[in-house]
């Protein structure tokens, strides 16, 4: 082939982006005829039918799922509002139900400590709450919100559920440091009320994750000290009031000299949940 004939047929080849604006013409023409005739072209008909139509019904499909998923995406917009609306409410009721709970037990902690202070109405009392408890779950020391400016001193008895918890041991200007008798050093002289049998209660926390606490130099020589039987505090005890409900015999066993008895006590308090007491601002001597 001549130099000649080859830039003549290089001289008339078109790029392909013009052949793209060719099509895109010539769709745009057949688009137009279409719409014109009403489609009494066959030939336009054929070529707008297998072009143009599935174009439209592309687009069609594509905007109906994009206006599916827009609805779905608005719907779980809603949703999370929704839930994070009723979470809130949750919260708020489950914040009201424990403050609830918490005025109910205080009820239940006040309802017991005016039924104790009825009970032993011959003492002076005043109302107190455990600031600050001990390093263990059970409350054998602590320390109460009253001190020496309520007019509380060493040794005056505290009080709370059914009976005796302790007595304070220190004091200062608006608190007090209270040994319980549960305490490995506590050691209070006791009364069987049923008998008038002397004894010995002594604090072990040992024994109290059974529930329990000891009792010891019971002198029963008729054997009528029974298990369920009250132990009070003594008159003879010189820093107890006497007739203060400490709790009841849960087991009792012969000593090994044949003369005294031994065994445990279930205490009349619960010292694993204490937060309010009462304290006999009075002291045993003082008592005529």
């Amino acid at each position: 082939m001549s130099p000649l004939v080859k830039r003549k047929k290089e001289r008339f080849k078109l790029p392909v982006k013009y052949w793209i604006l060719i099509l895109s013409a010539v769709c745009v023409l057949l688009m137009c005829l279409t719409f014109m005739t009403d489609f009494k072209f066959n030939t336009a008909n054929f070529i707008v039918g297998y072009t143009v139509v599935p174009f439209q019904n592309g687009l069609s499909k594509v905007g109906g799922y994009l206006t599916d998923k827009a609805e779905l995406l608005a719907q779980i917009k809603d949703l999370l509002a929704e839930n994070e609306a009723l979470q809130q409410q949750v919260d708020e009721l489950t914040i009201e139900n424990t403050a609830l709970m918490q005025d109910k037990y205080e009820l239940n902690t006040l309802r017991e400590l005016y039924a104790l202070d009825q009970q032993y109405s011959d003492y002076d009392k005043v109302g107190a709450r455990i600031i600050m408890g001990g390093s263990n779950n059970w409350f054998d020391t602590f320390v109460i919100n009253k001190g020496s400016n309520d007019g509380i001193e060493p040794d005056m008895n505290i009080m709370a559920g059914s009976g005796l918890v302790g007595r304070v041991v220190e004091t200062g200007p608006n608190w007090a440091q209270v040994v319980s008798i549960i305490d490995d050093t506590s050691n209070v002289s006791a009364t069987v009320l049923s008998t008038s049998d002397n004894l010995i209660v002594s604090g072990d926390l040992s024994t109290m994750e059974n529930g329990y606490i000891r009792f010891s130099q019971l002198v029963d020589e008729d054997d009528q000290v029974v298990v369920g039987d009250k132990v009070v505090t003594s008159d003879i005890s010189d820093r107890y009031q006497p007739g203060i409900l400490i709790g009841y015999i849960s087991y009792i066993e012969e000593d090994s000299n044949n003369l005294t008895k031994s065994g445990y006590i279930t205490p009349a308090v619960d010292f694993e949940h204490l937060s309010e007491v009462l304290v006999i601002t009075e002291l045993k001597q003082t008592i005529d």
